[in-house]
Formats: C-alpha cells, sequence, structure tokens
C-alpha cells in the first residue's frame, strides 16, 4: 500500500472545509494510499543514517473537527515512504530553506519529494516571476529609498510588497498623492535592511486575483477569482476576499501553458499562478492552495487531478 508522507503546518490548525492539504489527503485515502504528517521540525539526519521524521500516521474521521486519528507515531525514513509532499506555509525564512535542504538530502537517499526542494529553493515566490517579464506589470525590485520614489514618480499608483509574505500581508497601495510612501518604505525595507517589491497598481483586480492552477504543467480549467471587499486592496481570501470560480480566460491560459512546460520540467508538480487582468504577479510553489473552492464550485475535482498526477510520477 503506497505511503505518502506530508510535510506540513501542525494538522490541528487546518481548516478542513477550504484546506487543500486536507483535499490530497482525503483523495489519496480514497485510494487506500496511507497517511503520514510531520512538521519541519520533526525532520532529522545524522551520519550513518538518512534523513528521518517523527511522523504520525494517521486515518481521516469524516468528521468536521476532529477530522483525523492517529494510529501511532514512529520515526520513518523518508527513503523507504512512496512520496514525500512538502506542504508548509511561508513564510520562505531560513528554517524553511533548512528544511529544503535536508529533503534534498532524503532526495540523494533515494526520496521521492514533490515539489522538487531544489525548485521550491530557485523560486521564490514574489522573485519567480521576473524570468517572465513579458507577462507581468511594471516592477521594480529594491530596498532603496530613492529607486521607489522614483519608480512612484513614474507610475503614480503603485503597490509595495515584503518578498516574504503570504495571505497579503505587508500589502500596501500608495496612490497618485503619494501618501505615507516614505513611512511605508521605510517600515517595509526596515530603513533599507530588507528588499522589497513595488508594482504599478493595476485596476482589474476590482474582477478579482485569479488563482490559476498547474498540476505536472497542465492547467486546471477553472481559477478562483479572489475579490477584494469592503474597500480593501487584496484580493486574498485570508484577507477577506471572495473566491469565484470561473473558466480560464485566454490570457490566463497563454500565461498557464507558456509557464507550465517550463515549470513542470523543473520538478514543480504544483504550482499557483496569481494573475490581475493578463498581468502575472506572482509564481506560488510552497503550497497552493483553492482546491476546494474550485471544486466546490465549478465541479471539477482539483485533488483527484492533483493525486492522478502523482501516482502516474511514481508509476514513471
Amino acid at each position: 500500500m503506497p505511503q505518502f508522507l506530508f510535510v506540513a503546518d501542525p494538522l490541528e490548525t487546518f481548516k478542513t472545509h477550504k484546506d487543500s492539504t486536507f483535499a490530497m489527503m482525503r483523495e489519496a485515502a480514497s485510494r487506500g494510499h496511507t497517511l503520514w504528517a510531520c512538521e519541519p521540525q520533526q525532520l532529522v539526519w545524522q551520519r550513518g543514517s538518512v534523513v528521518t521524521a517523527h511522523a504520525r500516521r494517521i486515518t481521516l474521521t469524516g468528521d468536521a473537527h476532529d477530522w483525523f486519528d492517529e494510529v501511532e507515531a514512529a520515526d520513518i525514513a523518508l527513503c523507504e515512504l512512496d512520496a514525500v509532499l512538502m506542504r508548509k506555509d511561508p513564510p520562505f525564512d531560513a528554517e524553511y530553506l533548512y528544511t529544503t535542504h535536508l529533503l534534498t538530502q532524503a532526495e540523494r537517499e533515494g526520496a521521492r519529494v514533490f515539489n522538487s526542494p531544489e525548485a521550491l529553493r530557485a523560486h521564490p515566490e514574489k522573485l519567480a516571476i521576473l524570468e517572465f517579464p513579458q507577462h507581468i506589470a511594471p516592477t521594480l525590485v529594491t530596498r532603496d529609498m530613492a529607486a521607489v520614489r522614483a519608480f512612484h514618480a513614474e507610475h503614480r499608483d503603485v503597490i509595495l510588497k515584503p518578498l516574504d509574505g503570504m495571505g497579503g500581508a505587508g500589502i500596501f497601495r500608495v496612490k497618485d498623492d503619494g501618501l505615507n510612501l516614505g513611512s511605508i518604505t521605510e517600515t517595509l525595507t526596515r530603513d533599507g535592511a530588507q528588499t522589497i517589491m513595488v508594482q504599478a497598481f493595476l485596476p482589474a483586480i476590482s474582477a478579482g486575483d485569479k488563482r490559476v492552477l498547474l498540476i505536472d504543467g497542465v492547467p486546471v480549467p477553472f481559477a478562483l477569482a479572489r475579490i477584494p471587499q469592503g474597500g480593501e486592496v487584496r484580493g486574498n481570501l485570508a484577507a477577506g476576499g471572495k473566491g469565484v470560480a470561473q473558466p480560464l480566460s485566454e490570457g490566463d491560459r497563454a500565461i498557464a501553458e507558456h509557464l507550465g512546460p517550463i515549470l513542470a520540467a523543473r520538478g514543480l508538480l504544483l504550482v499557483g499562478l496569481d494573475i490581475i487582468g493578463d498581468r502575472l504577479t506572482e509564481i506560488n510553489v510552497t503550497s497552493p492552495t483553492c482546491f476546494q473552492e474550485i471544486t466546490d464550485q465549478a465541479g471539477f475535482n482539483v485533488a483527484q487531478r492533483f493525486i492522478d498526477a502523482l501516482e502516474g510520477k511514481l508509476a514513471a
């Protein structure tokens, strides 16, 4: 019976009605796969041995709140499992980076890790878009205050954001009047010590920040448009955005079909592209979400497609 290890946040924190890792687990369990789970700090390597995890083997109960039972806890070698799924949420900090290095060592020992830890390191979610300038809005990456002021003077309405956040945290809009540009820049850059991203504001955000999922390079035919609510500039669901599933537009599909084969060839089995209008804003590779929202609203079973692709990789 195939065994999958999910390296993730604490199981007790999962919101099962919308959690994509839970959707993966549910689909895998329905096929008879054995589920293991651990947190990054439970990965261990020692000379003379291999990378192991102090993990929990779980079964799913079907209850929305007490959603799993722990069958056993054990130290397991990653190379003896069929698949290891890296599903830890950002921030992409030093500890996240160290976890990817342990997973790379596990790969040397024979483990199959998805997404590839090397590819995770090579594709920081905000900065990965720089490789595809033809698809992005005017963008600046800097920690220099003068460069930010010059960019704002040119574009007049801009978005500033940290490079290591998620869920819309730390995102600011500065309009034509430049109000608070200095203080926002000083705060985000920590007085020039930390690099940020600045982008021209895209009015199409009013129609939603679209999440387009790529599974083994192939786009899911529906996106989730995360529409800002109540005067917010952020569409992120974590920031109160409303998620509306919709078919991919021609622009969405063009971006997805260009990037899909490139990213899949690098070991990125699952990718979440963020698109506003026809502009790519982020390439999410750590723990892309929106499986359940798309499935519930559009009737397309994203988790089924994902586990099909995973099983295909393991059989190859």
